[in-house]
């Protein structure tokens, strides 16, 4: 889940020699693997203005995708995709077990939710947020509400995503009051590309 976080005035350098070497650089991390076993029972939401829609990219380019992705995940210290490369990345993309499903506020893409099926019966809620822009419109739960009811459209075993202390401070609240529930929780380490800033994490998950 994608919302703003700024590092204005930090020197990396100075908090991490590493980085001013363009070295790599290790942080822990506590990630939570939370599950939805049964479809809502509530009916989707309604759009919270007009202009808004959802659409799937068919075969998105890099160019496009890695702007999302660097878009919506930056500020959450994203850093998987960052280090494919364009050929790897389009072997995921271009695999049509992956579905990209972008949102758009009056033309202008505000977010997307990536759906990976390919271990069935399972789906796997991948990635998902908002371009910083247009959090705190109400678009992030709408969103989220929809990617929900439509992969449980397929009829998964169940749809499952992980989250981690990097990211919102109430993402994990929200996945929760939307019908995920916790079943596993991991520490493990992460690696900062050079130049980017070490992050201020949210209250560690009680």
């Amino acid at each position: 889940m994608g919302r703003a976080q700024r590092h204005a005035g930090r020197d990396v350098s100075a908090a991490d020699p590493a980085a001013e070497l363009g070295g790599s650089r290790s942080i822990e991390t506590v990630v939570t693997y939370l599950e939805m076993t049964t479809p809502p029972a509530q009916p989707p939401r309604r759009a919270p203005r007009q202009g808004i829609e959802i659409r799937r990219a068919q075969r998105p380019t890099i160019s496009f995708y890695r702007y999302l992705y660097a878009a919506v995940g930056e500020p959450w210290t994203w850093t998987v995709r960052r280090g494919l490369s364009d050929s790897e990345l389009a072997a995921i993309l271009n695999d049509q077990r992956i579905e990209v499903n972008v949102l758009w506020a009056g033309g202008v893409p505000a977010g997307y939710a990536e759906l990976d099926r390919r271990i069935p019966p399972d789906i796997e809620l991948a990635y998902f947020g908002l371009v910083p822009e247009f959090i705190g419109q109400g678009l992030g739960a709408y969103l989220l509400d929809w990617t929900i009811h439509h992969a449980w459209c397929a009829r998964p075993r169940r749809l499952w995503l992980h989250t981690c202390d990097l990211d919102h401070p109430r993402a994990l609240d929200v996945y929760q009051r939307l019908g995920f529930r916790i079943y596993d929780r991991r520490i493990t380490r992460a690696d900062l590309p050079p130049g980017m800033p070490v992050p201020v994490r949210r209250a560690p998950p009680s």
